[in-house]
């Protein structure tokens, strides 16, 4: 299953992509809102797309493979969310793609991908306070904040998207 944009390629993760994994989350900058901001080990970027792929075989969905011109750029999708109610909407592109409106058209196919095939309700995004760039592209797609919440032992805030469907009805 490969969905397209207007410049995006999302697919589902393959073992082909572990090289990519590994040097994406090797970056400094890509890893530095983390509370521990180590780049992944190759062994922690092996299991981190082995996740991905077993959240996609048990739920037939998953984080995307993003790819722009035919080459990997990142990392996003919505998984299930094991702590909060909604799905879990999250994404990591490569630094050299930063600031060219990426993050915003993968957040906008997510959003419809949730609501018009999962038929999700809720979709939230767990940011940082000092990654004030994400959450200007969810806020952009329609995201409010929720609350702050503790998420591996660091402040976080928590915001939420409500989905709602246009209705089928036809007026005359």
């Amino acid at each position: 299953m490969v969905r397209h944009t207007q410049r995006l390629s999302l697919r589902m993760p393959e073992d082909r992509d572990l090289a990519f994994v590994t040097s994406l989350f090797a970056r400094p900058e890509l890893v530095a809102h983390r509370p521990n901001p180590t780049p992944d080990s190759p062994e922690e970027s092996a299991r981190r797309l082995s996740r991905d792929r077993a959240h996609w075989r048990v739920h037939g969905f998953g984080r995307w493979t993003i790819e722009a011109e035919g080459r990997p750029i990142g990392f996003g999708g919505v998984t299930v969310s094991k702590e909060f109610e909604g799905l879990n909407l999250s994404y990591h592109l490569h630094p050299d793609c930063w600031g060219r409106g990426y993050a915003t058209e993968l957040v906008k196919e997510a959003l419809a991908f949730s609501r018009d095939d999962l038929l999700a309700e809720r979709v939230i995004g767990l940011v940082r306070p000092v990654n004030a760039a994400s959450r200007r592209v969810l806020e952009k797609c329609g995201f409010d904040f929720e609350r702050e919440v503790m998420l591996h032992g660091a402040p976080t805030h928590l915001l939420s998207c409500r989905m709602t469907r246009a209705s089928s009805a036809i007026v005359e």
